[in-house]
């Protein structure tokens, strides 16, 4: 009997962000587990985070009951002017 892994997907938000010493990173923030990475590049910031999530997941093997199996998060980003009108959707992503 062959055993299959159920696979999970979850959302990872990626902004670049500036310290205030000027330099620029990579803020990876995972919103389904309230977990955040950074890294100088978007590879390193999504290495990072990928590993605190498994960490997390490690400790709390429970949260995986709150996610949903095989199912991919859907995404859209809005623009937003200032005076806080939105404009519409820039990109979703329903794939």
């Amino acid at each position: 009997m062959i055993h299959m892994e159920e696979k999970y997907f979850i959302d990872i938000v990626i902004n670049k962000e500036k310290l205030s010493s000027g330099a620029r990173i990579f803020v990876a923030h995972c919103p389904s587990f309230g977990i955040a990475s950074q890294g100088k590049d978007v590879d390193e910031a999504m290495k990072n985070i990928k590993e605190a999530i498994g960490l997390y997941l490690e400790e709390q093997p429970e949260k995986y009951e709150e996610m949903v199996c095989g199912e991919v998060p859907l995404f859209s980003v809005i623009e937003v002017m200032k005076g806080a009108k939105v404009t519409g959707a820039v990109r979703q992503d329903c794939s």
